[in-house]
């Protein structure tokens, strides 16, 4: 007889731990709250495909790999070398081709070891100078969604600094039609597996039997009743735009002064916005109680740049506050091992982008997910 594992929560987390479940033997039952998949995975509808948030893959690491040998991400859009000649950065109000020769250094000295214990701005000026501890913190902001990269963990925020900058062609990696279509992708392979999906099913109580909770920490702490489910994240706002395509328009700005983001997805995929048009993503990192209408002006200052006369030319627009929902943040002397564990009491796993397991923002879930699958199937 085949042992029957729960599910609650239909992310990113909780389709991967399904299918590696159904894909080890076991008769799944997966709960959604919401009507749709997906979570922070989800993607708008057509014509204008904006992802929740900046989300790409990184092809370099696991969370890829188990994907890809699933046949979950292909085709995606790759970057090409045309592409990276519409590549700047802002420095000093301006937008610039050359990166700061700080953050050239710090390539240069990628085989460093950053200590888990001292903040990441500290240790960054000791070895490269107080420049280039501040461009390497404003750089990280896209990855971070964070104000202040420099308090964290130095070792958190170095790792992620030599990940984005590997001196090899780029890793990442843009999904065709959008992070949505990797979701339904991952639903088909799950109910092939025989994994039972039902969507609008809010779990107000932990289920009987092994369950893994693939859910954000907040809704866990409340289904297991535990307060100490509680991490570090992210506070940034974003803002999504098509406009009408204009030839000066830019590809990816990287902002230094502020540590926001910007990027023309459609680009690489044109199948994002209709004909014509381009779709843009961008955020910012908001500033300690910032509202959200100012870090709204301060990207769109970023917009003035990288997109000349973008209001004439925007036919689509919206925007929202990403706080508590970008992936986890250590501060110095934490590490990921530190985070909630995956397991917690007996029979139950917990998965997400905030708990204890490697890896850059959704590949947290991917690898908390499969970390916790192999545990409830061999319990």
């Amino acid at each position: 007889m085949r042992e029957n594992i729960t599910i609650v929560g239909g992310g990113l987390a909780g389709l991967t731990a399904a299918i590696a479940c159904a894909e080890g033997g076991a008769a799944v039952v997966l709960h959604e709250a919401h009507h749709t998949l997906g979570g922070r995975a989800r993607s708008t509808a057509t014509p204008y495909v904006a992802n929740d948030g900046t989300h790409v893959f990184y092809s370099d690491g696991l969370p890829w790999r188990w994907l890809d040998e699933r046949g979950l991400v292909r085709p995606y859009a790759p970057i090409r070398p045309g592409h990276l000649a519409r590549v700047r950065f802002r420095r000093d109000g301006r937008l610039t081709g050359r990166p700061p020769a700080g953050l050239l250094r710090m390539v240069a000295r990628r085989g460093l070891t950053a200590p888990v214990g001292e903040d990441f701005g500290s240790w960054a000026t000791r070895r490269f100078g107080a420049g280039a501890a501040r461009a390497a913190a404003r750089f990280l902001g896209v990855v971070t969604y964070e104000s202040g990269p420099g308090r964290l963990s130095a070792a958190f925020a170095w790792e992620r600094l030599r990940r984005v900058l590997a001196p090899r062609y780029p890793a990442a990696r843009y999904v065709a039609g959008g992070w949505g279509r990797v979701i339904d992708r991952m639903a088909a392979r799950a109910r092939d597996l025989g994994v039972r999906i039902e969507t609008g099913s809010r779990a107000d109580r932990l289920p009987e039997g092994r369950v893994i909770v693939a859910t954000s920490l907040d809704a866990a702490r409340g289904l297991l009743g535990d307060d100490s489910l509680r991490w570090e994240s992210g506070r940034s706002v974003l803002l999504d735009l098509a406009v009408r395509a204009d030839p000066r328009d830019m590809f990816l700005v990287s902002d230094l002064d502020e540590g926001g983001f910007l990027e023309r997805y459609s680009l690489p995929d044109p199948s994002l916005a209709p004909p014509g048009e381009s779709l843009v993503q961008m955020q910012m990192p908001m500033r300690p109680d910032e509202p959200k209408a100012a870090a709204l002006a301060r990207l769109e200052r970023i917009a003035d740049l990288a997109l000349p006369d973008w209001r004439g030319r925007t036919t689509w627009r919206r925007d929202a506050v990403a706080a508590g929902r970008s992936g986890a943040l250590d501060l110095p002397g934490t590490m990921w091992r530190d985070r909630p564990a995956v397991q917690r009491d007996d029979g139950v796993w917990l998965a997400g982008d905030q708990v204890a397991a490697p890896g850059m923002l959704s590949e947290v879930s991917i690898n908390s997910a499969l970390a916790a699958a192999r545990a409830a199937l061999a319990s």
